[in-house]
């Protein structure tokens, strides 16, 4: 007959001969840290004085808290609050029913002395808690059950001292919560109970008390692992695990009803419900990316700097701008009648290729209700990229936007290559159906009868990036020159997504709210031309983490195979984003610097033997790789800055939206942007301002599919700011224009929040300054004369440095 373990509504206590418990009987009772972490975490109970070997309660499994609701059973209905026992009745329950047992247990141990002598004891601790009032009576972390753990009124100090550490919360329902952690067992020592001295009189309620209880806090928080909710990670669900396993990080596969200190989604920021803690997606990111918004994006930052911004291939967004398209066309042939392009049509929201195919005419696109309900991107072709063993191939690099205000870009060390099946041709009318030899990606080529699945990093249809270039490097390629052009093109494409990304940032998680943090890996789709230029083809929000790739057996039967090289690449991108993102990271740097330092005080000069490794401040990731993402901005921040334009034009936008939460800039808040800046004048009256808001608004709305808000969207909002840029300076290029005018927007801002912050100091009734993009507190500069570029360093001009190697 099994022995009986402790249950909700149960008084039983198993014996056992390996761990000391016993019940306090003159205060609550405080729990001692398990020896060891395993499946079945056991709890125990201590008693000063002399004991002998007494019982070991294993607690209900169903107390752990995973999100899932098991843990509602853990608490009693008439107990009182956080009551280990569960049923109707609380202690009073448990008491009773431990002594209905006793007999029971006292039959099942007979022949032992020790066992008998256990449950004398616990028959002893539940008689003294029957004894005990109910607020005194056995109590556990109800964090354990997911809840914060509730107090009656008398319980409530006057003068609470600092909270106690609350107990780790497990994830699943196997595994029980860990108690928080007390002296090390090692010691001879009785675990003391809360408040008690070692002799069971009270503690001092002095300061040395209350200091020492901070610093056992601090010490658990710091040694307590990082959580991670991974409910919503979906096919990256499988390098994530390795990663927190490498790591050595707590994972919450179900979720968690406590908050998490990271939070793993696997589609968008709005997988679920975050308040607190940091989450893998920025709000907005998926639309960003989507090749219509991305071609926008990009074509205003063409429209600045057409040279910087080259790498991306000409575009245009059907059905809106077909009769462009046609006319651009027919227009350049006109001009070279030897001139034969190939475009290539994108579905806004395919992935993985589908909808995709290439045309040599604009008469060949397939207009049959396709594009109005299925809007596309039509671009040029790249009919010579750099071939590797006769195939086309692209590269997949993996970014990391750590931050967005600040802006903080990390790349990949290395990445995956992802190669074409068909030996590859120029496009010609016999060939351009053949989509093995055209389009690089892995979903459509690994269907076809040539894909080489391999292990090898520099074999198959998949190798790594480095392999690449490890290969173009004995041909005698400048691979440096490769890298440097390559971190230009992530720079500059972050750049120009950036602007928008605020906007949406600011109306998910509005200044002054709670909120998370937010992070993404991105996936950058980048074309080696045959001159080794880069040629940016699309970025993903939603890169595939998966490690393992599909293998047909037979003819319809598929089974999933162990990737070498997608484990090798991916792991190593989540495992050290985390690291990257680890949230615990400076509280333990900063406690290992305030425990470093006294022990050099007091180390003997002349001993010049170094430090034992073992001393319990060894470095957390010490047995990990170096990471495996470099930093490249604000790395180089300073050859990039002049660049970040439309970012100043997102601030301007934002703080003149008005409402927190909205996305669109009403009539109202343009008639005040314009009068804010002092931007009418004898030749632009509010009328005329009125009539241009009126017609760039519906011209953008007539386009966008996003119809919740009505008014002025970003983009909308940038074409009336070139406007009134290029009526202000004239004889100036459109980026010195656009850098003027933000100048002299930014001076009259700062000089309006100056004067109401010189007035909310003189008087309660000044008004409260607004935000906006330069410090109120700065001193502002001259404004820009009509005519002249501008002065300001961030709008500074191009600098021949920004085409140096960046190393």
């Amino acid at each position: 007959m099994p022995a009986p373990s402790l249950r909700p509504g149960s008084g039983g206590f198993p014996p056992s001969s390996k761990m000391a418990a016993a019940v306090s009987v003159t205060g609550p009772i405080t729990w001692a840290p398990p020896p060891m972490r395993s499946r079945e975490l056991e709890r125990r109970l201590s008693l000063p004085g002399p004991r002998p070997e007494a019982a070991t309660a294993l607690v209900n499994p169903s107390l752990s808290d995973h999100g899932n609701g098991l843990g509602r059973g853990a608490r009693g209905s008439g107990g009182s609050g956080g009551s280990l026992v569960a049923g109707r009745g609380g202690g009073a329950a448990a008491a009773a029913v431990a002594l209905a047992l006793a007999p029971a247990l006292s039959a099942m141990q007979r022949g032992s002395s020790e066992r008998e002598l256990a449950a004398r004891w616990e028959a002893e601790a539940v008689a003294v808690t029957k004894a005990q009032p109910a607020a005194e009576q056995v109590r556990v972390d109800s964090g354990a059950a997911g809840e914060p753990e509730r107090k009656t009124p008398e319980e409530q100090p006057k003068d609470p001292a600092p909270a106690q550490p609350r107990a780790a919360e497990e994830g699943d329902a196997r595994v029980v919560p860990r108690p928080p952690p007390t002296l090390p067992p090692a010691k001879p020592q009785a675990a003391r109970a809360r408040g008690l001295c070692p002799h069971g009189k009270p503690r001092s309620k002095g300061r040395g008390g209350r200091r020492s209880s901070g610093r056992a806090a601090d010490e658990y928080h710091s040694q307590r692992p990082v959580t991670v909710d991974s409910s919503k990670a979906r096919t990256s669900l499988d390098a994530l695990k390795i990663s927190i396993r490498q790591l050595k990080w707590k994972e919450f596969p179900f979720g968690r009803r406590l908050p998490c200190d990271i939070y793993w989604h696997g589609v968008s920021f709005h997988d679920n419900d975050i308040f607190s803690g940091q989450v893998n997606k920025f709000p907005g990111m998926t639309e960003m990316v989507r090749k219509i918004t991305l071609s926008r994006a990009v074509r205003i930052m063409q429209n600045l700097f057409p040279e910087e911004y080259n790498f991306y291939p000409r575009s245009w967004i059907l059905p809106d701008e077909f009769q462009l398209f046609v006319a651009q066309v027919r227009m350049v042939k006109d001009g070279d009648p030897s001139w034969k392009p190939t475009f290539i049509v994108k579905p806004d929201g395919g992935c993985q290729g589908d909808g995709i195919y290439l045309i040599k005419d604009p008469s060949d696109i397939r207009l049959a209700g396709t594009l109005q309900s299925r809007p596309a991107v039509v671009q040029e072709y790249i009919c010579k990229p750099l071939l590797i063993d006769k195939l086309k191939f692209d590269i997949r690099l993996y970014v990391l936007l750590k931050s967005l205000d600040p802006l903080e870009i990390y790349i990949a060390k290395d990445g995956l290559s992802r190669f074409c099946t068909e030996p590859y041709q120029e496009p010609n009318p016999k060939n351009l159906h053949h989509i093995f030899m055209h389009l690089t990606n892995y979903s459509l080529n690994i269907h076809s009868g040539n894909f080489v699945h391999s292990d090898s990093t520099s074999t198959g249809s998949k190798r790594t990036f480095s392999s690449i270039l490890c290969r173009l490097s004995s041909k005698g390629v400048d691979i440096k020159k490769v890298w440097s052009d390559i971190i230009s093109l992530v720079i500059k494409t972050v750049i120009a997504l950036t602007p928008e990304l605020k906007v949406f940032y600011q109306s998910d998680i509005p200044a002054g709210r709670p909120g998370p943090t937010c992070f993404q890996i991105l996936g950058f789709d980048i074309l080696l031309m045959k001159n080794l230029k880069p040629i940016l083809l699309e970025v993903n929000a939603n890169p595939s983490m998966r490690i393992e790739h599909e293998q047909e057996l037979s003819p319809g039967v598929f089974e999933n195979v162990p990737s070498l090289v997608d484990e090798e690449v991916k792991v190593a991108v989540i495992r050290d984003t985390l690291r990257l993102m680890d949230p615990l990271k400076k509280k333990r740097e900063n406690q290992s610097q305030q425990l470093t330092k006294p022990l050099a005080a007091k180390e003997d000069p002349s001993d010049s033997e170094p430090a034992s490794a073992s001393d319990g401040n060894t470095d957390p990731e010490a047995h990990l790789p170096s990471i495996c993402l470099k930093q490249v901005f604000p790395k180089y921040a300073k050859q990039f800055n002049y660049l970040r334009l439309v970012d100043r034009m997102a601030n301007l936008f934002i703080r003149f939206l008005g409402i927190k939460g909205t996305m669109k800039l009403g009539p109202t808040g343009f008639r005040t942007f314009i009068r804010n800046c002092k931007l009418s004048s004898s030749s632009l009256s509010m009328a005329a301002v009125d009539i241009l808001y009126i017609d760039i608004t519906r011209r953008w709305n007539s386009m966008t599919l996003d119809q919740r808000d009505s008014g002025m969207c970003l983009q909308a909002f940038v074409e009336a700011f070139f406007y009134l840029a290029q009526r202000k300076f004239k004889t100036l290029p459109l980026h010195e224009q656009v850098a003027s005018l933000i100048d002299l927007c930014e001076y009259h801002l700062s000089l309006l929040d100056e004067k109401r912050l010189v007035c909310g100091r003189s008087g309660p009734a000044g008004g409260r300054p607004l935000d906006s993009g330069s410090p109120p507190d700065a001193t502002p500069s001259a404004p820009p004369v009509e005519g002249h570029p501008p002065s300001c360093t961030n709008s500074a001009p191009k600098a021949a440095h920004s085409r140096h190697t960046l190393s």
